[in-house]
């Protein structure tokens, strides 16, 4: 037995029967020379604070939501077919429409959609992306979700050329899932993250409508046109398939594609939600964005004939 760390010896008297004035003493009790291996508590894993009922409430309601869409055949993540042809025409107009509008103003509520128009923007450095939970996601739609942003990130990297990074080191994009508890405590944080950033697009990230599914925040360095940071936020609420057609629309447009168009098909940077998943149009699109025929900062004016002429290229049959 030990106590405190140094081994207690135990002298026991015993009184000798028969034998007058005799006492015998035990010899000391000799410590085991190795200590007992006290196992280490084994690390705590990530709480989970269970969601509030307006969490729920917005759980039950994306799941109705997402099964409507699905009955009416929306939601797809075919990528398109012989249903959704596309020319080289089509290509360019829908690039000139996507990458150099903005779908917000730079101080925007994110509540009425007001297409501005943008120099060509895209990142010129590797992006270092991390993955971040609030504590009302459940561990296991956290695993999933860490997976998901993995894959589709080194997909963007192949059509873009950009390498992106899964770390926690010094990340310049981060990809927020949080409930609805989670984001409304969230204010501060984004401020941190994004010094610049407007009061208007803090409080209407804290309190985001019901219909806004998910939202990216992009910054630059002042008077550049190369992204320096962003910070996407997927409601954690939504069920399975429209985290992903979050995480899919939301990184794309992290990646310079930042408006939407209802004349682009097939693509998910249309408001229809026909299409869930990014599509071959799509990484087309993102292709030509980070071609290097094409520089950061450029005038639609002077982008346009060039992304005219990259898309006729693409589109050539064998070639694209």
């Amino acid at each position: 037995m030990t106590i405190g760390g140094a081994a207690k010896h135990i002298l026991m008297l015993v009184l000798a029967t028969g034998l007058t004035g005799c006492v015998l003493v035990a010899p000391p009790v000799t410590p085991d020379p190795t200590p007992p291996v006290v196992e280490p508590e084994p690390p705590a894993g990530p709480l989970v604070t269970p969601p509030s009922q307006a969490s729920r409430d917005l759980a039950t309601y994306y799941g109705r939501l997402q099964n409507d869409l699905l009955a009416q055949g929306l939601l797809r993540g075919d990528g398109g077919g012989p249903d959704t042809p596309f020319s080289d025409t089509q290509l360019a107009r829908n690039f000139v429409r996507i990458a150099l509008f903005n779908e917000y103003r730079d101080d925007s509520d994110f509540q009425r959609p007001q297409a501005t128009i943008s120099k060509l923007r895209r990142w010129t450095g590797p992006i270092r992306m991390s993955v971040e939970f609030g504590d009302t996601v459940p561990l296991a739609q956290r695993d999933a979700d860490l997976a998901s942003v993995s894959a589709y990130a080194a997909r963007l990297t192949r059509a873009t050329g950009v390498p992106i990074t899964i770390t926690d080191r010094n990340p310049n994009f981060r990809v927020l899932f949080l409930g609805e508890d989670d984001r409304r405590a969230y204010g501060p944080r984004l401020r941190e993250l994004i010094p610049s950033i407007s009061d208007a697009t803090v409080r209407t990230f804290v309190n985001l409508p019901r219909d806004q599914l998910c939202v990216v925040i992009g910054t630059f360095a002042p008077g550049q046109s190369n992204y320096v940071k962003a910070v996407a936020m997927i409601r954690a609420e939504h069920p399975n398939l429209m985290r992903s057609a979050c995480i899919h629309e939301e990184l794309a447009q992290g990646m310079g594609l930042a408006n939407d168009s209802p004349g682009a098909r097939p693509s998910i940077f249309n408001d229809d939600e026909e299409f869930a998943l990014l599509t071959t149009h799509d990484e087309l699109l993102l292709r030509m964005l980070y071609d290097p025929r094409l520089q950061t900062g450029m005038d639609p004016a002077i982008a346009a004939p060039i992304a005219r002429q990259i898309a006729r290229e693409y589109l050539v049959p064998g070639q694209s």
